[in-house]
């Protein structure tokens, strides 16, 4: 197995050093093929594909969360604050469409509002005509933490996947999807969450 870092050209026709062919990959095909030679017939095809999902979901986690953690926001919080700057103007929702768009439970919703109501994120208003239904709408600080936050996040994400051409990041992109609905569907589990979420 070939090892050593590589190098790729640069448009200035430089060479730059990237990182050593694939310590961990490597890792995850030594114990598909350990586990192949001490049980024949074990089928040990997912290890090379739900290992590496486990280990790119740590390190997304791991990276989404200080980012946040820096920013002063919580997985959660921008989780709503999303939820609503997505909605478009007047960034206004039910806390029902909230719970259902962000597929959590009510009380969780619930809790969100309040934590974000607090720190001036959100404001609460029975809707016109229908006093039990209850409006949350994003303040303009709400809004403000909403765009720079997500800004954060995915020019840094964007980053960490840039080693992938465009014709890549849209196949993976795809198969990724498939994945999710095929598992979903075995699973009987239809919920979609998010790395942080409560």
């Amino acid at each position: 197995m070939a090892t050593g870092a590589r190098t790729e050209g640069t448009e200035d026709g430089a060479t730059q050093s990237l990182p050593e062919a694939g310590t961990a990959g490597d890792l995850v095909h030594e114990i598909a093929g350990a586990w192949e030679r001490e049980r024949p017939g074990t089928p040990v095809s997912s290890i090379r594909i739900v290992t590496p999902i486990w280990q790119l979901a740590k390190l997304f986690g791991d990276d989404r969360r200080w980012i946040l953690a820096r920013a002063g926001v919580d997985a959660a919080t921008l989780d709503l604050l999303s939820v609503l700057r997505r909605s478009g103007p007047p960034y206004t929702l039910s806390t029902r469409e909230l719970s259902q768009r962000s597929l959590v439970t009510a009380g969780a919703i619930s809790q969100r509002v309040a934590r974000a109501e607090r720190k001036g994120l959100v404001e609460r208003h029975p809707a016109q005509g229908r006093p039990r239904t209850v409006q949350v709408t994003l303040t303009a600080t709400g809004h403000e933490v909403v765009e720079a936050t997500v800004d954060q996040v995915l020019h840094r994400e964007a980053e960490m996947i840039s080693g992938l051409t465009s014709d890549q990041q849209t196949q993976l992109a795809e198969l990724l999807r498939v994945l999710l609905q095929q598992v979903q569907h075995r699973a009987g589990d239809d919920r979609i969450t998010h790395v942080g979420q409560d």
